[in-house]
């Protein structure tokens, strides 16, 4: 409601009278707004959430005259997902409890796990998704553990029916999480196209659709993180494609089970744990045929369909497995894209 009402003001101010608001206007503005009968309930909630909401504002329009974003829009009132910040003068921490600015308790909460030993929070952010679950996320620094010194390098291909394959052969399968669930996302789906538009029983119908969903994203990016950890764990290196995920979301028929496999998460997860534990991720060129290229002698067939799921080479005779082949070709590329200086993360000083 903050932000709406300062937006508007600050667009009318512009469109009638050629006016820039800055954050310092909309800020003594919501004072005269709390002070007022109608916007009296603003004084239930801390002013550091409502003060925040303002700056975002500020920094939306920022980006806006820097031609980085478009213009700051309306936020619509029956989303009922958002968040709200809270600096260090806006709650309290001690022994594990959180208790926010004006609340008599501290926060029933159930933590994901343990802050470390001696830990303060600078920040807590409080949010709502689309399932009806709250969250509460602390802001804290926080000496990464040393990883164990690694001389290992690993290929890494993306694939379907395996969500990964090592260059040592290993293949991890992609546990299709969408796929498993899909029937019940259909009923909900169905669910909610038969209820009343703006009726109550349409607003519980889209809450069970969005917990469907939740329950497919959380057992996702559970999974992504466990590979993805595993990965920094064991190698020094690790070389992936660079694949453009969002050109080949446009062809439908595969277009579902990519987005089901997350390789553009699973790319981001590897791209922050390296550069957080020391090691060097390495992008190699999408171009370069690396399943038709035979990773013996490197003589490139001419055509390498998607059905023929083992490669023989006509030249040297070599035959192997088509995606453990590939990694290994990704693997062989890493050092020449390091050398140009394009790896990604870096090693420890």
């Amino acid at each position: 409601m903050v932000c709406n009402k300062a937006l508007e003001y600050r667009h009318k101010a512009y469109c009638r009278r050629g006016e820039s608001i800055d954050y310092n206007q909309t800020s003594a503005m919501l004072t005269r707004w709390k002070q007022t009968e109608r916007y009296a309930f603003l004084n239930e909630v801390s002013s550091v959430p409502l003060q925040q909401a303002l700056r975002y504002l500020q920094q939306g329009f920022s980006a806006f005259f820097e031609q980085q974003t478009g213009y700051p829009r309306f936020k619509n009132k029956r989303v009922v997902t958002g968040s709200v910040v809270y600096t260090r003068s806006a709650f309290t921490w001690a022994a594990g409890r959180l208790t926010l600015a004006k609340q008599s308790e501290p926060l029933k909460t159930r933590w994901s796990r343990r802050l470390p030993h001696g830990a303060v929070p600078s920040t807590v952010t409080v949010s709502r998704d689309a399932a009806g679950r709250r969250f509460v996320s602390l802001l804290v620094e926080e000496d990464l553990p040393t990883k164990p010194h690694k001389d290992t390098a690993v290929g890494v291909d993306a694939g379907l029916t395996t969500l990964f394959t090592r260059s040592t052969g290993e293949k991890i399968t992609d546990p299709r999480h969408e796929r498993r669930d899909r029937a019940r996302i259909r009923r909900r789906q169905k669910d909610l196209s038969r209820k009343a538009k703006d009726s109550k029983n349409r607003a519980e119908a889209q809450v069970k659709l969005a917990r469907a969903h939740a329950r497919i994203a959380d057992r996702r990016r559970d999974f992504l993180h466990k590979c993805t950890t595993r990965l920094v764990n064991e190698d020094r290196v690790i070389a992936v494609e660079d694949l453009n995920v969002r050109g080949m979301l446009a062809d439908r028929r595969p277009a579902r089970a990519i987005a089901d496999a997350s390789w553009a998460e699973f790319r981001r997860m590897l791209e922050y744990k390296a550069e957080w534990y020391g090691r060097t991720l390495v992008a190699v060129d999408r171009f370069p045929p690396s399943s038709k290229t035979c990773s013996a002698c490197g003589t490139m067939k001419d055509a390498m369909p998607l059905a023929e799921r083992v490669f023989e080479c006509a030249t040297c005779g070599h035959t192997e497995d088509r995606d453990v082949k590939s990694a290994k070709n990704i693997l062989a590329a890493g050092p020449a894209v390091t050398a140009c200086g394009d790896g990604m993360g870096h090693e420890p000083s």
